[in-house]
């Protein structure tokens, strides 16, 4: 379930400090770019977000090098870095958010199991990287990445 309140809140500091962000989602399919603008007056800070689903389109999209992904794989914390920068840069916001990770239910390794979720949050001041492990449900895996996410942009905000 989405923490409606954390939502508002998150709105309601980006309005109120004037940035603007932009999301890269993978493992969330578009859902924390649905959420920040479910909000009214979303446009104040909403620049665009962009569902980066496979490699080649976080590649081709975002300017992650091929080699990232070769080497550290889509669902990793380089990537995850990439994909925040890459979406913050090309919108020209004041943050870039991502996301990716294993949904599930397959597509999970004894490495990268089910549940394996980076967040990527990048400002002006640095970048940051989280990971996280959630269950093996699809829609509760995508819904806690939101949610963290939520928590995760929340305080960058706190910290502008």
């Amino acid at each position: 379930m989405i923490d409606e309140s954390l939502l508002n809140t998150v709105s309601n500091k980006l309005k109120k400090k004037n940035l603007s962000i932009a999301t890269a989602e993978s493992c969330t399919g578009g859902l924390l770019a649905h959420l920040l603008t479910n909000i009214s007056g979303s446009s104040e800070y909403f620049e665009r977000g962009v569902v980066t689903y496979s490699n080649i389109s976080k590649i081709e999209l975002l300017g992650i090098p091929k080699e990232t992904i070769k080497d550290c794989g889509a669902v990793s914390e380089e990537t995850a870095r990439a994909m925040a920068i890459g979406i913050k840069e090309r919108s020209n916001v004041d943050i870039g958010i991502s996301t990716t990770g294993i949904a599930g239910p397959t597509g999970g390794t004894k490495e990268k199991p089910v549940g394996l979720v980076y967040i990527g949050v990048a400002t002006s001041k640095n970048t940051q990287v989280k990971r996280f492990i959630f269950s093996e449900n699809r829609l509760q895996n995508k819904e806690r990445t939101c949610n963290e996410a939520l928590k995760f942009l929340l305080d960058a905000i706190t910290r502008w």
